[in-house]
């Protein structure tokens, strides 16, 4: 599973040099992880190689410069990266997952969405959109946003703070959601640094400390209306109805956390290969217990990552299934976050206490893929929506026969 051309999750040329561009940038970036990791800095160096590299604008549009990678090839991408940091992968995640959501909705004002493409593919910019906040948790357990958008001449002011903004530090513009008082309605907006946005420095955590997930103020910032992204209003903006990625993009997530467990992995057999203790005549990787635990790695590995796959494949193949697809999607996710959990467990067992050392990077990969378990779709989510669709299922005569 080590090397491309053994891998059977990639299937052609356009997928090997996908697979290639992110093991060469994996390699580059893992230099700086644990510098990164400990000071809980930004890897602006490791952005540069991106965008050198092209990877921006992976999920732009062809006709934009872009190279319209499908999902199933995003994820190829995000994974292998994941390998070097996992950081900086899950940050960069959020961009080439907006990407591609933007470029499936098609919700965006028609010139606003082209000039921007251009400039990722041109310039290698990049975005995200913040939601989460404070005092409303999650926007996925359905939270109402205390940002607020009032109108104002030429469009609207906007007040308040987000959290978890991954990738804050790197950008020139993103896209934030906020409560639109006279509409009684969350909207979303366009947002370019400049006056009234600043950057409160909150993110000291245990795991993912390279994402720069800061919390952004917003203090009375300007958007004109043709920047608003869920409205057609004013400006001559358009935006086209197209169609939701039902979550789809979020499979960004759990491709990260298994580059994550699949470093780990490879970490874990290599020093079992060549540890070869007094006490032995060979290495630790003869022994029946250290290949009961490599065996078990495989196994969660392999299943993970063929779940992932399939699910990936499907959703690119078969547009009309995606509406229904989100129990898959989410349990895509769930499985992966504990498979990557179990697999670097399991990788520290095998090499044994110097694992906790932070010469090693076992610890820090253990501490990063903690961080799955809080991200989105939540476990108990997805877990609802799996009994709810066979409670539905068997009602409606589609289960097992009696």
């Amino acid at each position: 599973m080590n090397s491309i051309q053994s891998d059977p999750f990639v299937r052609n040329e356009r997928e090997r040099n996908i697979a290639s561009r992110s093991d060469r940038l994996a390699a580059m970036i893992a230099k700086r992880a644990p510098v990164h990791d400990r000071d809980g800095s930004f890897p602006f160096e490791s952005f540069d190689d991106l965008r050198e590299a092209g990877y921006l604008k992976l999920t732009v549009p062809a006709a934009f410069g872009g190279e319209e990678a499908s999902l199933y090839e995003m994820l190829l991408g995000q994974e292998r990266l994941a390998k070097g940091d996992g950081s900086t992968a899950l940050a960069v995640g959020w961009h080439v997952s907006q990407m591609l959501q933007m470029r499936i909705k098609q919700s965006w004002p028609r010139k606003l969405y082209e000039d921007f493409c251009r400039r990722v593919a041109e310039e290698g910019a990049m975005i995200n959109q913040f939601a989460s906040e404070p005092s409303t948790g999650s926007p996925s357990r359905g939270g109402r946003p205390l940002t607020a958008a009032v109108r104002a001449d030429g469009g609207y002011r906007l007040t308040g703070r987000k959290t978890f903004s991954s990738l804050i530090p790197v950008l020139d513009q993103f896209t934030v959601t906020a409560f639109v008082e006279d509409e009684d309605r969350i909207g979303t907006f366009f947002v370019r640094k400049g006056p009234g946005v600043s950057i409160d420095e909150t993110w000291d955590t245990l795991g993912m400390r390279g994402t720069g997930s800061h919390d952004l103020l917003l203090d009375d910032v300007f958007v004109p209306h043709d920047e608003r992204i869920d409205s057609c209003e004013g400006g001559g903006g358009t935006a086209v109805p197209g169609m939701s990625d039902h979550g789809g993009a979020l499979l960004h997530i759990p491709a990260c956390y298994l580059g994550i467990a699949w470093a780990a992995r490879d970490f874990a057999v290599k020093f079992a290969a060549e540890y070869r203790p007094s006490s032995l005549p060979g290495p630790i990787a003869e022994l029946p217990h250290i290949q009961q635990k490599i065996g078990e790695m495989e196994s969660e590995l392999i299943t993970a990552r063929t779940l992932l796959y399939s699910v990936a494949d499907r959703w690119d193949r078969l547009p009309s299934e995606r509406p229904s697809m989100k129990p898959e999607l989410g349990l895509a996710k769930t499985v992966a976050t504990n498979a990557a959990l179990r697999i670097v467990d399991l990788a520290m067992r095998i090499v044994g206490g110097s694992s906790l050392s932070r010469s090693l990077p076992l610890e820090r990969m253990y501490r990063d893929v903690r961080a799955g378990l809080h991200n989105p779709p939540m476990e108990d989510t997805v877990t609802a929506m799996l009994a709810q669709r066979a409670i539905r299922d068997a009602g409606s005569g589609d289960g097992l026969d009696s």
